[in-house]
């Protein structure tokens, strides 16, 4: 197991998440699958799906309810500081709250942090040791 091919965010409201997600990818979901909706995008597909049917498909056991922070965060590594900025604002105009405005890191990388509505983290971030292949992967620089 090598590759990352799809994240599933648990939602309170599935149409509220795939409006925002929407916005943020700039690209309309695949609502092909009733229950479910798909972003394809390049690498890593997220879907979303609500919250009260993923922790059932998990486990009887699993909670239903999410509170406070997970301790994870998803990242889009942008390709200059100005578009980390530009993203930020993007989602700030869909509905996230802005945990951390865009700023200087203490690695010599440019990062901000937002959550969306049902409080999943989101790093936006550019570093000057990585760049993307043709396909738009990420890598490090050579």
């Amino acid at each position: 197991m090598n590759r990352l091919t799809v994240v599933t965010l648990g939602v309170a409201d599935l149409e509220t998440s795939a409006r925002f997600y929407g916005a943020i990818f700039d690209t309309p979901p695949n609502r092909d699958h009733d229950g479910v909706v798909f972003f394809p995008l390049p690498g890593c597909w997220i879907s979303l799906y609500p919250l009260e049917k993923l922790a059932e498909d998990i486990s009887e056991d699993t909670p239903r309810t999410r509170s406070g922070f997970s301790g994870i965060t998803l990242a889009h590594n942008a390709r200059s500081r100005d578009e980390v900025a530009t993203i930020l604002d993007r989602a700030r105009a869909a509905g996230a709250t802005i945990d951390k405005e865009a700023q200087d890191t203490f690695w010599g990388g440019f990062s901000g942090y937002f959550h969306d509505p049902n409080g999943h983290h989101w790093e936006v971030v550019w570093g000057p040791m990585f760049e993307f292949t043709a396909d738009g992967s990420l890598k490090f620089k050579e």
